[in-house]
């Protein structure tokens, strides 16, 4: 029987501190599975609803975007993807009368996690101005507000539409073609803060920002190295490709400044034998200093040319360009200086090299812990140096694996949601449908705050997401926010940008992927695409949590129709009525997509083209691919100083706190913890056990403070310190981005120490 959610804030300024463990997933992971489900959904619910995850005829898991096999479990899912179903599919509710016993300020008060566990939002509310209490409006009512709004805008770019991951291609299709009718470019999304950098750096050097791998790549590779993830708590579900590709006698070489149990060994759930031993993951641990993964490359890549037959030299010849320029670069690199920013030891790289070199097939797999730095994409340009170097774009068993995080992030960039949108997109979207396409470009994420700081933004409407919790810079973001005239979310659940809002605030409730979708042309499904390249259908197969609920291609619809009105000749009632009508226009659109109906139909789905992994053809300015040779960069600390990196805990996704405990780390009962070296603590009188008040320091010289951490003496990278977002959020300055990709820099941040 599912239980009711938490009446109070659960206290959290004593968490149990234990050893870390060595192992990821098996019974652990079942029971705690089993208990989230069935606080959330009770027993039968969750049979129901579980079984459908990730299969061919059910919904795709509102958690990670790690790809599905052809050949399905029963159980397709992990246990931070049956707890993101569970609290989708949860029989607690949120309705109006919960509002009208707490009023916002309350709400701004709550943790994350006390938000989350209250249930599924059933109707729309509004925020008056002044007002301290959501109440009950109807859905004409809120499109009125919000077409009102927006059409006193003095200019469309004064309005800011944001997308996460979670967003299906339809909606996403239609809610870029939406913003691009109305005149701006402003599509910030979540990719902004993740993986741009991933983009940015694979775009230049490939001609494609995407992977080029498949899930049978993994299996079939020699090597795979994985940097900067930590597979065991965010994308549970590769650890069992890990595994297969261990067991055909790979390698795997992680980097990262903290162990992770996960890559020490996972414990199959899926087998007997996997459940009581367990295969052991990594075969070397490079525990490197944070931002030091740009050196090690550059090292790896200078010691490979070095070696005598190690290049694929008829690859560099036929398919680069840009070689000299790197080798001359990779000459000036010295030992001494890498093992400085690595904390690595001379054996330690000399062994990952000798694996580069008895490596045929390497697949690098990174994620947030190469991602988000200031030179984020020099790094990840540096790891496809290495694979240049080795010929191992393009061909079996090979290639780049940015691991995504949330489920069809991928998908909406492929829809368009972009604020540098390419003109060859638009150009398209134009002739389709008799639209002119503003071509200046909008804002990112980081651009839309300052937009609404200094005033030149007053709208924000957001389709799914935690906005406020998810961005860098805590209080300016929420001081820019609360400048807004209007914000909107389109949300199942409460977060806490439904706490800082704008002098006016609309929540919109919308289905989720278990839910039923019901439309005047009958049942609907929508489609994502998963990290890989492969688009699929997912189909709910729940009563909606409420019927005053819409789909989120009806809201988008319903919205174009409130602001544009007879101006527009685009088929919105069409496209609410029946999804078949959107992807038909999109597969007049956007390439790849060609008879998209039909492919969509198919069980399993289609995998999207791919010139580097398909033709071995770069869509590069060279027509090549390219090499690169930027300056090494590096964090340089003063001393007395960490250098902190912002993550996540077991009980996490993404802004989205399951629980407070993060079991494989040891820590349970709490979130306000610091990790740092025994080592470091010592150096700078850091007890274990301790209180202690963060302070990010930046050349900005404001301060940033984070009260209250428990020191936690942990075995990371010394000099390095780790903390849970977005707690931590508030160290992370607004301008302290990535070069080129202006991604928040949440992985290098400076930090002192002071008596909490």
């Amino acid at each position: 029987m599912a239980t009711k959610p938490p009446a109070g804030d659960p206290v959290q300024d004593a968490p149990h501190i234990g050893p870390p463990q060595h192992a990821a997933a098996g019974l652990p992971a079942i029971a705690h599975t089993l208990k989230a489900a069935r606080e959330q959904m009770g027993l039968r619910r969750t049979a129901q609803t579980l079984l459908k995850v990730n299969q061919k005829d059910g919904f795709d898991c509102p958690g990670c975007a790690w790809p599905e096999g052809d050949d399905r479990h029963t159980a397709e899912f992990c246990e931070n993807g049956a707890k993101a179903v569970a609290e989708e599919a949860t029989l607690r509710r949120v309705t109006p009368d919960f509002f009208a016993a707490h009023p916002v300020s309350e709400l701004a008060a709550r943790s994350g996690y006390w938000l989350g566990q209250q249930g599924r939002i059933t109707q729309p509310v509004y925020l008056p101005e002044g007002a301290d209490r959501y109440e009950p409006v109807s859905w004409n009512q809120a499109f009125t507000i919000i077409a009102e709004e927006l059409k006193a805008l003095s200019s469309p770019d004064e309005a800011l539409f944001y997308t996460s991951g979670r967003t299906s291609n339809e909606a996403a299709f239609l809610f870029q073609l939406f913003a691009r009718e109305f005149g701006t470019n402003n599509l910030p999304d979540c990719s902004n803060m993740c993986h741009e950098s991933s983009g940015s750096a694979l775009n230049e050097t490939i001609g494609i920002g995407k992977g080029s791998v498949s899930l049978e790549d993994l299996h079939q590779a020699d090597l795979i190295i994985v940097a900067g993830q930590n597979p065991g708590t965010n994308h549970p579900r590769m650890l069992s490709a890990l595994e297969k590709a261990k067991q055909a006698g790979a390698k795997i070489i992680s980097v990262n400044p903290l162990p992770e149990a996960g890559m020490e060994r996972f414990k199959n759930p899926q087998t007997p034998l996997g459940m009581l031993k367990g295969t052991a993951l990594n075969d070397l641990f490079l525990q490197i200093r944070i931002g030091g993964d740009q050196a090690l490359f550059r090292l790896l890549n200078k010691l490979v040319i070095e070696t005598e037959g190690a290049l694929d030299e008829a690859f560099i010849r036929e398919h680069t360009h840009g070689f000299e320029a790197l080798a001359a670069a990779a000459r000036d690199t010295d030992w001494d200086e890498t093992l400085t920013a690595t904390g690595l030891t001379r054996p330690e790289i000399e062994r990952a090299l000798a694996m580069v070199l008895a490596s045929k097939r390497t697949i690098v797999c990174w994620a947030m812990g190469l991602t988000q730095h200031k030179h984020s994409v020099a790094t990840i340009r540096e790891v496809v140096n290495l694979l240049l170097l080795r010929g191992d774009i393009g061909r079996p068993g090979a290639g780049v694996c940015p691991v995504r995080g949330h489920s069809n992030v991928q998908g909406d960039r492929t829809m368009g949601i972009f604020e540098r949108p390419a003109p060859a997109f638009l150009d398209a979207l134009d002739a389709e449908f008799g639209i002119t396409s503003p071509r200046e470009h909008g804002y990112d994420v980081v651009r839309s705050i300052e937009a609404l700081r200094d005033g030149k933004a007053k709208v924000l409407f957001a389709v799914g997401g935690n906005f406020v919790a998810a961005t860098p810079d805590t209080d300016v973001t929420e001081a820019a926010i609360r400048r807004a005239s209007l914000t909107v979310h389109v949300s199942t659940k409460l977060n806490r940008s439904h706490a800082v809002t704008g002098r006016r605030a609309l929540i919109l409730p919308t289905l989720g992927r278990t839910d039923k979708d019901v439309q005047a042309a009958g049942r609907q499904f929508v489609t994502v695409e998963d990290s890989m390249g492969m688009v699929h259908a997912s189909r709910g197969n729940l009563a909606p949590a409420s019927p005053h609920l819409l789909s989120e291609p009806a809201i988008v619809a319903r919205l174009a129709r409130a602001v544009l009105g007879t101006a527009s000749a685009t088929p919105w009632e069409e496209f609410e009525k029946d999804y078949g009508a959107i992807r038909d226009r999109i597969a007049r659109v956007v390439p790849g997509f060609e008879d998209f109906n039909a492919r969509a139909a198919r069980p399993g789905g289609f995998r999207l083209p791919h010139a580097p992994r398909d033709e071995r053809r770069f869509p590069t300015k060279t027509g090549k691919a390219n090499f690169t040779a930027a300056p090494v960069e590096y964090p340089h600390l003063p001393p007395g100083r960490l250098l902190l990196q912002t993550l996540r805990s077991h009980d996490q996704y993404n802004t989205t706190i399951y629980g407070l405990d993060d079991r494989y780390r040891g820590i349970t009962g709490g979130r306000r913890i610091v990790m740092v070296n025994p080592e470091d603590a010592a150096a700078l009188g850091l007890a274990d056990g301790s209180y202690t008040d963060l302070v990010g320091e930046w050349k900005d010289g404001v301060e940033r403070r984070a009260p209250g951490f428990r020191v936690v003496h942990y075995p990371t990278a010394r000099g390095c310190a780790a903390a849970y977002y977005p707690e931590t959020n508030v160290l992370v300055p607004l301008g302290s981005t990535a070069d080129t990709s202006n991604t928040p820099a949440s992985k290098s941040v400076v930090v002192r120490f002071e008596p909490a």
